[in-house]
């Protein structure tokens, strides 16, 4: 998408956040399994960035729970993401790449953007630079630290 960049922030101590998290430099994720965040399945669509947002993730399954995402501004595709949350030894680590409405990739071939776990509360997951939360069944926040043009803040995906 050539209107929005979006540019995720993985250094600790950059930025002030309230509601994302950032695994202190050096330290190791927490143990956790596929299981504790396996609430996160489901269709989920709201609104951002102007138009709306739509995310679909599977039930865990062959170490991971795959998703992709897309964001229609008009009636057309802004862009797509696609990824993971897999089990990685003794903990899990989201995984994903973005793509054009049109399906070309923003991300080198080989590489992803990675949110290590930082922290699991009933319901809640903490990713570095990126919460989901679930407020009940029909609903869950999702808040992504993002930053577009040299101006860095937290956004909330609200399905």
């Amino acid at each position: 998408m050539k209107s929005i960049t979006l540019f995720f922030l993985f250094s600790a101590g950059i930025i002030t956040a309230q509601h994302t998290l950032q695994l202190p430099k050096g330290e190791a994720s927490p143990k956790a399994e596929l299981q504790d965040v396996a609430w996160i399945e489901g269709h989920w669509a709201g609104e951002a960035f102007g138009g709306i947002a739509e995310e679909i993730w599977s039930a865990p399954m062959g170490n991971s729970m795959m998703f992709v995402f897309r964001l229609v501004n008009d009636g057309k595709v802004s862009f797509y993401e696609s990824g993971h949350i897999q089990q990685l030894d003794d903990s899990i680590i989201l995984q994903l790449k973005h793509f054009d409405g049109d399906m070309k990739g923003w991300e080198e071939k080989d590489k992803t953007i990675n949110f290590k776990l930082v922290q699991l509360e009933m319901d809640k997951v903490y990713f570095e630079g990126l919460t989901m939360e679930k407020v009940d069944d029909d609903q869950m926040n999702v808040h992504v630290l993002i930053e577009e043009e040299g101006n860095a803040e937290e956004i909330l995906f609200a399905y």
